[in-house]
């Protein structure tokens, strides 16, 4: 009776957690919970299947930086496939016992920035804070300690204080590390998060490893170094000390082929050898579009016969493809997008390119060779001199379509983020629809609308997301 009791009371804590943390967020509790669940549900960590062989050399730069107890900054081109990598990283029986440990105990806490609703400094580091107290509930962690962690974390969404937060947080983080574990916190999608980031939020992060003897971690993934993406913050020559950037470009034909062979058999799709080799040719090593591709193929193979002579045409038109490359480019700067119009017309880069540049280099985008990663993205950006052509349609895109029939069937009514990528895109879903994407959509949908003298005009709901009004 007295261990149900114990079991039972385990059990009403984490409920509480639950609910306190999704009242905090300032929207309803089932978007929240279905926000994260259905981040959960969608990865079910087929990467822990890869081979350890796979993506070699970025896990063993990035083993080696754990084992010395750096600060990491993995840097990549947008949706490249950084995630995948870290899933196969976090998940993978071998990789600790292979690439870091020797002997050490470690505590990995990946923290999805993409759940972050708002983006504020006390909804990170309580997310964070939640995260480490799921992951430590799951380890062999002794009793007490989750105990400590369970009440700190509970006490800490109940009183809604920052500073009680960062310093609960501290005396968790603290009390792990005693235990002789070496925590490291993974957060993913850390760009996101530009925009909140402060003085003392950095000090902070700082604080934390310097608490620990320097046994704390954190492992950063954007698609810039820290000190682009925040740089009143984030000064290089402090950043010297605290962080290696490390770049992940695209990954090459081997690990390609592991990716491609899971897909295959999620997607139920089974192409020809040449179809396949000209899908990992067209994608570059880039992951979305890989996934895309397959998605495209999937859809249109049930109705029409698809081979290596069909097969461009059905990919380069669809408007997801499009909108990847899109979000691509939308994250060079004005040096680094000129760079790439002088090689597609042929020119050699000079000294000067590869310095302002070098971030297409360090990245993979554009290769040793001077070429572009992919076929796709280096069509997109020869097509843009017909952008002005373009401009001029005012014709809905069936993106745009379901986007526009979604927020007039709920016209006057917030339409959450959430609910727009399940009505708009439940076949990527899963994948992940970044924020930047269903903006860009949404910005392409007001200026038809205005084009189109429609009496319809959108609204952004600030953290939430839009409606339609009249």
């Amino acid at each position: 009776m007295v261990s149900f009791a114990k079991d039972f009371g385990k059990k009403v804590l984490r409920l509480k957690s639950a609910y306190y943390f999704a009242n905090y967020c300032d929207c309803c509790i089932t978007m929240v919970l279905r926000n994260i669940i259905r981040r959960m549900d969608a990865i079910h960590h087929i990467e822990a299947k890869y081979p350890l062989s796979f993506r070699e050399e970025d896990a063993r730069t990035l083993g080696e930086h754990l084992r010395l107890r750096y600060n990491v900054e993995l840097v990549g081109m947008k949706r490249v496939g950084i995630s995948n990598f870290l899933r196969f990283f976090l998940y993978h029986k071998d990789t600790v016992s292979k690439y870091i440990n020797h002997g050490e105990k470690h505590l990995f806490i990946p923290v999805d920035l993409n759940n972050l609703v708002e983006i504020d400094l006390f909804p990170f580091w309580i997310l964070t804070f939640k995260r480490l107290s799921d992951k430590v509930e799951k380890s062999d962690v002794p009793a007490k300690v989750k105990k400590d962690i369970s009440v700190r974390f509970l006490e800490t969404i109940q009183s809604r204080d920052a500073f009680l937060a960062i310093e609960s947080f501290r005396k968790s983080i603290s009390e792990i590390a005693k235990e002789g574990i070496l925590p490291t916190f993974f957060f993913l999608r850390f760009d996101r998060f530009a925009g909140a980031i402060t003085p003392e939020f950095f000090r902070n992060l700082i604080a934390l490893h310097e608490e620990t003897g320097h046994k704390l971690s954190y492992v950063f993934t954007s698609f810039r170094a820290l000190d682009e993406i925040a740089p009143e913050v984030f000064e290089r020559k402090l950043l010297s000390v605290f962080s290696h950037p490390v770049y992940v470009k695209p990954a090459k034909r081997a690990n390609m082929e592991i990716i491609f062979d899971t897909l295959e058999e999620k997607y139920n799709i089974h192409p020809t050898r040449a179809l396949r080799e000209k899908l990992l040719d067209l994608t570059g090593g880039h992951v979305q579009y890989l996934q895309l591709c397959l998605i495209v193929l999937n859809q249109r193979g049930k109705t029409e016969k698809i081979d290596e002579t069909n097969y461009l045409d059905m990919i380069t038109s669809d408007e997801r493809v499009t909108l990847q490359s899109e979000e691509i480019w939308e994250s060079l700067n004005s040096d680094e997008r000129m760079v790439l119009l002088k090689i597609l017309a042929g020119e050699e880069p000079e000294k000067k390119d590869r310095s302002g540049g070098s971030y297409l280099w360090e990245t993979g985008i554009i290769g040793e060779d001077n070429a572009i990663f992919s076929p796709l993205f280096a069509g997109y950006v020869g097509g843009l001199k017909n952008n002005g052509q373009d401009a001029e349609k005012v014709d809905l895109t069936k993106k745009e379509k379901q986007l526009y029939d979604f927020l007039l069937a709920s016209k006057n009514e917030v339409c959450e983020r959430e609910q727009i990528i399940e009505r708009v895109w439940p076949e990527v879903e899963e994948l992940g629809v970044s924020d930047w994407t269903i903006d860009r959509l949404v910005a392409r949908l007001r200026t038809k609308l205005k084009s189109q003298k429609s009496k319809y005009q959108i609204v952004t709901v600030k953290t939430r997301g839009y409606k339609l009004t009249s």
